[in-house]
């Protein structure tokens, strides 16, 4: 493991099993949901949105206040949880759609060539979480949506650790729920959908903004997370007599804007008439975009109901480990409205506050654990995590040797076995994006946020958490001596990051 005078993490000793030699492997499950904020399930404070089995989850287990991700956008958070690396020394830490390939963004053109799917890879030989519980003796699968690497490159799930992958390989791709195609490991399966760039989805001239039926007719047959659902329940059938590693990462509820009809129905009745959503922030159009938003989270919720009842079935729910967690915070565009769902819960969560920014609204995640007899009911813990936690976790859950990485294992937090908890000194973001630019440091309450740095911009924010969650007041003038620090260990946490070449191997 990395030190912590460096880089600000823990030093643990070898992994150690948690569970008696005699006792089976438990079986991890990870559910990570996408663009999903603090505040938007019930046990974190929602109020609008029912999420009644993802609720009964926390009751039976742990739920952490301080829970970050790795980033707030999806792929490097996703490599992030993948390496064990956080921003500062992974490869991935922006969504790189390596446009240099060609018509990136053109639907039509990557049905055509495959070549231009997908986002920066992986590169050869990393090892990934997958890999780690593969070594383990774990059957690995990963169902939803992927974005570490284009197919035909060293960076697809099943050159990374899977067994079996099924979903969306491009993040791009899954900017609608009825994509023409899925991927099953390597391969193409082709749905009953036709090509069409949501993006490019607007109302003709003349059509009624207010009927509903100009929105609806650009749905199509087959729903993605219906396809991925079914997949990921029959590789639970396929292994449940072995232990097994399932990944869960739903595209759910990232926009575009649409759920099963019988869901939005519900919330339409639920919430009343409401103002369509005409595609000025990008993404689909949509008739209900506040009852859409809620019968996505519902429809997910819904999901990890039947999940857990089939683990029931098959007798394999007290020895399953079930995370669950949020890629980043709630998004501000394609028709969602963080504010209104309170989708922050006690974090501000709108445009510069949630996604793609690094205040708490854009990377303090909800996450609740549970393992029946092994983490207490009931149970709440303010450990500060982040997603490069997870490799040492799982290592030393397996009573394997983790690799050098910046995490340090929250196994003894789940066990509830606190005085043996290593914490870290503090947490480092950064997220190189083109646009804006920010990088951000938690230590204690402390928060420093530099923004706008691809804009030249370099002097750095401070907070204080306990006083100021919402991140609204500024007192580095009043300390110097915390923002002198801070600006010292942004330093010593930041490589630079690799390059890709044309082929989009790391340079």
């Amino acid at each position: 493991m990395r030190k912590s005078i460096i880089l600000g993490t823990a030093v643990l000793s070898s992994a150690v099993a948690c569970v008696d030699n005699k006792d089976p492997k438990p079986n991890v499950i990870v559910i990570l949901m996408d663009d999903m904020g603090y505040g938007d399930i019930g046990c974190y404070g929602q109020e609008k949105i029912e999420t009644p089995n993802i609720d009964n989850l926390c009751k039976q287990g742990i739920h952490f206040t301080q829970s970050y991700s790795g980033s707030p956008v999806s792929a490097p958070a996703r490599c992030v949880m993948m390496t064990g690396l956080h921003t500062g020394h992974s490869q991935i830490r922006r969504n790189e759609e390596m446009a240099f390939r060609g018509a990136t963004s053109d639907h039509d053109s990557m049905y055509v060539h495959p070549s231009l799917e997908g986002q920066a890879p992986l590169g050869k030989g990393t090892f990934t979480i997958g890999q780690l519980m593969r070594n383990a003796g774990y059957t690995t699968g990963l169902f939803g949506k992927w974005g570490l690497g284009y197919p035909g490159s060293e960076g697809t799930p099943n050159k990374q650790g899977f067994d079996e992958f099924y979903g969306y390989n491009c993040q791009r791709q899954a900017h609608t729920f009825y994509p023409a195609f899925l991927y099953h490991n390597e391969e193409r399966e082709y749905l009953n959908n036709k090509v069409i760039n949501p993006h490019l989805v607007k109302l003709a001239e003349g059509e009624d903004p207010y009927d509903p039926e100009n929105y609806y007719k650009h749905y199509q047959n087959d729903y993605a997370n219906d396809k991925i659902f079914d997949h990921l329940m029959s590789f639970v059938d396929d292994n449940s007599g072995k232990p097994f590693f399932l990944m869960f990462t739903t595209p759910l509820p990232h926009v575009s804007l649409m759920a099963p009809q019988r869901w939005v129905d519900y919330y339409v009745e639920k919430f009343g008439d409401e103002e369509p959503y005409t595609g000025a922030r990008g993404y689909q159009i949509c008739r209900y975009p506040h009852a859409t938003y809620a019968a996505m989270i519902s429809y997910f919720d819904e999901q990890v109901g039947q999940l857990v009842d089939k683990l029931k079935d098959k007798g394999i729910y007290d020895n399953t480990i079930i995370i669950f967690t949020s890629d980043n915070g709630p998004s501000f565009n394609g028709g969602t409205d963080s504010p209104w769902f309170n989708s922050g819960g006690p974090f501000k969560s709108e445009y510069g506050w949630g996604k793609c920014f690094v205040h708490e609204g854009g990377i303090r995640v909800p996450m609740i654990a549970v393992w029946n007899g092994h983490i207490a009911a009931e149970s709440v813990s303010d450990h500060m995590t982040s997603f490069q936690d997870f490799m040492p976790t799982l290592a030393e859950l397996t009573g394997q040797e983790c690799p050098e990485t910046d995490g340090i294992s929250f196994l003894p937090t789940l066990l509830g076995e606190p005085r043996k908890q290593a914490v870290h000194e503090y947490l480092y973001w950064e997220y190189p994006d083109k646009a804006v630019g920010n990088k951000a440091i938690r230590k204690g309450p402390w928060k420093g946020i530099i923004t706008n740095i691809s804009k030249g911009n370099t002097r750095m924010e401070l907070y204080n958490l306990d006083t100021d969650p919402q991140e609204l007041i500024d007192v580095s003038s009043d300390h110097p001596e915390i923002v002198e620090e801070f600006y010292r260990l942004m330093d010593e946490s930041h490589t630079p990051p690799k390059s890709f070449d044309k082929f989009g191997d790391i340079q």
